[in-house]
């Protein structure tokens, strides 16, 4: 019997809908998948589940943490297995649904974090003897002696690629994916980010910006970036919402290719004037999968 059903696709093609179908079909608690969705305050602009969407269905790991905390993949993996083993022993079945592949593959695969060098602050070293791990290591051609930051940076960042990112599946579970032709999908992306708009996604960010909250999560999030510079005068509003579309698209292509290169999926193509028919061919394919 499958244990995880897994839910993978770019934004905007449907992943929400189709997990609450599941979730009530397989009696299944949802496990969020979504880097952006696990910071409260963060809504209109991660496209998040609203609560009368939920339909009654469990979620976990939405609205977990402020939006100036640091939560990591790490972080991400240790939480999402224990929500896992809980609910697989009330005999009910993980649906996992997100579009930010590292944070699954972290969570379901062997994928080992040297936890230890996670956060090296590097106390203990001068900067010459920091000079000489990133020179001698080839981490960078052009840092200088004094930039005691980016030298830290750049082992940090060294210490976390070299990871054991094993390939190693788990946990008992499958992998569905949801597609469309690429042209009807930017055109959807490009139709969300004007529903947002209307929806408040101005304001949403505005109330961030006038806090003065600069974390990595508003520097790096797609619709929050953009947002932050028309607020501080760099881009005007036009140019904004035309690079939240444009980002978007982009964001929506590299979810394509991660997930192909990095996971067995099985992807079905979305029936955009009756999803219900793409529903119904997932829920077939996965009660084939549990007869084998």
């Amino acid at each position: 019997m499958i244990k995880i059903i897994v839910i993978v696709g770019p934004t905007g093609v449907g992943k929400t809908k189709l997990s609450i179908k599941l979730a009530k079909e397989f009696n299944g608690e949802i496990i969020n998948g979504d880097s952006m969705q696990i910071y409260k305050e963060l809504n209109i602009g991660t496209a998040k589940i609203k609560e009368e969407e939920k339909e009654g269905i469990i979620h976990h790991l939405f609205d977990i943490k402020e939006v100036d905390d640091n939560y990591s993949v790490f972080d991400y993996q240790r939480d999402g297995r224990e929500i896992i083993e809980k609910i697989i022993s009330n005999n009910k079945v993980p649906i996992i649904v997100g579009g930010t592949g590292l944070y699954i593959k972290a969570l379901l695969y062997d994928y080992v974090f040297n936890k230890e060098n996670e956060k090296n602050n590097y106390d203990n070293y001068s900067n010459e003897e920091l000079y000489k791990l990133v020179t001698k290591n080839k981490f960078s051609t052009d840092v200088h002696i004094n930039n005691r930051h980016r030298m830290i940076r750049l082992l940090n960042k060294h210490n976390n690629d070299n990871n054991d990112k094993g390939d190693k599946l788990l946990y008992d579970a499958v992998f569905i994916g949801l597609t469309m032709p690429r042209e009807m999908l930017y055109e959807r992306i490009n139709n969300r980010v004007a529903n947002m708009v209307v929806d408040g996604l101005i304001g949403e960010v505005s109330h961030l910006y006038n806090k003065n909250i600069r974390s990595k999560v508003v520097n790096t999030g797609i619709g929050y970036k953009e947002l932050y510079q028309y607020f501080d005068g760099l881009i005007s509003y036009e140019d904004c919402i035309d690079l939240i579309k444009k980002n978007s698209r982009r964001y929506a292509k590299r979810q394509y290719t991660w997930f192909n290169n990095k996971m067995n999926i099985v992807w079905f193509d979305v029936d955009i004037d009756n999803f219900n028919n793409t529903v119904n061919k997932v829920i077939n394919y996965i009660k084939k999968t549990l007869l084998k």
